[in-house]
């Protein structure tokens, strides 16, 4: 395996950052306003906003992201906080880079205060469900939605 580094964004990795998301847009065939990605980067940014990011570096190459969201929760008196995308390089799948940005969610998560992580994937997504089986729980819960 490659030397990995995940650390948290900063105002510099944009066009390490970019790239990322777009190819998780993709990946989920999906299109967003060029406003929406602005927005969603200066959110990373913003100490007061809950919304987090890290990058996967090999060497000085971006090989993944993540972004997770810190948030209240009726059931905890401690926030908890919301893997929203995960992205590796398709180079780097399989080799432990998708593993070591959700630990750091969840050690990032755990230092902040937050008493679980959670996320959702695409019922086709067999190769991430195979790894999220071995690291977290499937509570069989079925996600309902109403766009807006």
């Amino acid at each position: 395996m490659t030397d990995i580094q995940i650390r948290p964004v900063t105002p510099e990795d944009h066009a390490a950052w970019l790239p990322l998301w777009k190819a998780y847009l993709t990946f989920y065939k999906t299109e967003l306003p060029d406003s929406v990605s602005d927005v969603t980067w200066q959110r990373i940014l913003n100490p007061s906003e809950p919304t987090n990011a890290a990058l996967a570096w090999s060497g000085d190459k971006a090989v993944g992201m993540v972004h997770f969201i810190y948030h209240r929760s009726n059931w905890s008196i401690k926030n908890a906080c919301y893997l929203q995308d995960l992205l590796v390089s398709p180079e780097q799948r399989g080799t432990g880079v998708g593993r070591q940005l959700i630990e750091y969610v969840y050690a990032t998560a755990g230092e902040n205060n937050c008493d679980k992580v959670h996320w959702l994937t695409h019922e086709t997504n067999a190769t991430a469900i195979q790894l999220y089986e071995r690291i977290a729980e499937r509570p069989g819960f079925i996600q309902f939605r109403k766009p807006l």
